[in-house]
C-alpha cells in the first residue's frame, strides 16, 4: 500500500493536492485525526481492494496528537507500508490576503480569542512535528492551482520510491528564497547581462544571454564546481532514503544568470540521475529534462 499524507498551513492548497490525489485514484480522506490513521490503514488493507491512501492531517487534530506521528510511521513503515509526507507552506503575509480576500475564518480562530495574524503563527507551531518529518515541502506562495496539481502529479503520484526526485529552481533574490528549497546556491557574483540594454528583456533561455554568459570561463568554472559537488553528495543524500531534493539557483532577479545556470546544470546532471525537474520560478515555467538517448 501507498500512504500519501498530505499536511501544512491552512490556506496553502492541502484540498486542491488531496483531490488531485483523489482525480488519481487514491481513496482520499480530509482532515483525518491522527490517532485514526493506524485503524484505517489496517481496515483497508484487510478489504485489499484499496491500494492508494491519501489524508489530510492538519492542526485541528487533539494536543499531542501529532507528536505520535513518528513512532507510528516506523510501525507503518516496517509493516512495508511506503508511506510519504507532503507540507504545504505558503508566506504568511499571502496568507493574511487570501483570508482576508476570502473572508474565511482561519481553524484555529474558532471558539477561540486568537486574531488571524496569531492563528497562522500558531499553527506554524502546531506543526513543527510533521513539518520535520516531511519528505517533499512545496511552497504554494506563488503557485496557481494549475500549478499546485501539476506539482502533486509530477512529484507524488509518479515518484518511485527507489529513486531521487531532484528539481532545479532559478530564482530571484528581490522576491525572496523558496521556502521549500534544500540547497541555495547564488550566483549573484556572475557578470550581469542585465546592464546591457539590447540583452534586459531577454533570459537565460535566449541565445543571446547563453551566448553573453558562456564567453566567461568565470560561469563555466561555477558550473562545474557546482556539478562537481552534486556528483560528490547526490549518493549520499540518496542512500540516506531521500526522495525529493530542491536545489535552488538564485541571482537578483530570477531571469538571466540563475536561469542560465539552472539550465545548464538540469542537463549535466540528468546524465547522472536519467531525467531531473527543472523550474523557473520567475519565468513560470516547469518541464522535464531527460538525459540524451
Amino acid at each position: 500500500m501507498q500512504l500519501v499524507i498530505i499536511s501544512g498551513r491552512s490556506g496553502s492548497g492541502k484540498s486542491i493536492a488531496l483531490q488531485a490525489l483523489e482525480d488519481l485514484g487514491y481513496y482520499a480522506i480530509d482532515n483525518l485525526p491522527a490517532m485514526l490513521l493506524d485503524s484505517l490503514v489496517e481496515e483497508l488493507r484487510d478489504q485489499g481492494d484499496r491500494t492508494h491512501l491519501a489524508v489530510s492531517i492538519d492542526a485541528r487534530n487533539l494536543p499531542g496528537a501529532l507528536a505520535k506521528l513518528p513512532e507510528l510511521l516506523k510501525e507503518l513503515r516496517q509493516r512495508t507500508i511506503k508511506c510519504q509526507i507532503v507540507y504545504l507552506t505558503t508566506d504568511a503575509r499571502i496568507l493574511l490576503e487570501r483570508y482576508s480576500a476570502t473572508r474565511r475564518r482561519h481553524p484555529l480562530t474558532r471558539n477561540s480569542s486568537l486574531t488571524l495574524e496569531e492563528a497562522i503563527d500558531k499553527e506554524e507551531q502546531t506543526l513543527h512535528e510533521i513539518r520535520d518529518l516531511a519528505d517533499l515541502t512545496i511552497d504554494t506562495t506563488r503557485l496557481s492551482v494549475h500549478d499546485l496539481r501539476r506539482r502533486i502529479t509530477d512529484q507524488v503520484a509518479h515518484q518511485r520510491r527507489d529513486q531521487l526526485t531532484l528539481t532545479f529552481e532559478s530564482f530571484g533574490y528581490k522576491r525572496g528564497v523558496p521556502l521549500d528549497a534544500d540547497i541555495v546556491f547564488d550566483v549573484r557574483c556572475l557578470p550581469n547581462p542585465y546592464w546591457d540594454p539590447a540583452l534586459r528583456s531577454s533570459t537565460g533561455r535566449d541565445a543571446d544571454i547563453i551566448a553573453f554568459l558562456s564567453s566567461y570561463p568565470l560561469v563555466d568554472d561555477m558550473a562545474g564546481d557546482i556539478e562537481t559537488w552534486l556528483e560528490r553528495w547526490l549518493p549520499a543524500y540518496q542512500h540516506s532514503q531521500r526522495s525529493y531534493m530542491t536545489v535552488a539557483i538564485g541571482c537578483t532577479g530570477g531571469q538571466h544568470r540563475s536561469v542560465y545556470m539552472a539550465e545548464q546544470l538540469a542537463q549535466r546532471i540528468a546524465n547522472l540521475l536519467g531525467e531531473v525537474q527543472l523550474r523557473h520560478r520567475e519565468l513560470g515555467l516547469q518541464y522535464t529534462v531527460n538525459a540524451p538517448l
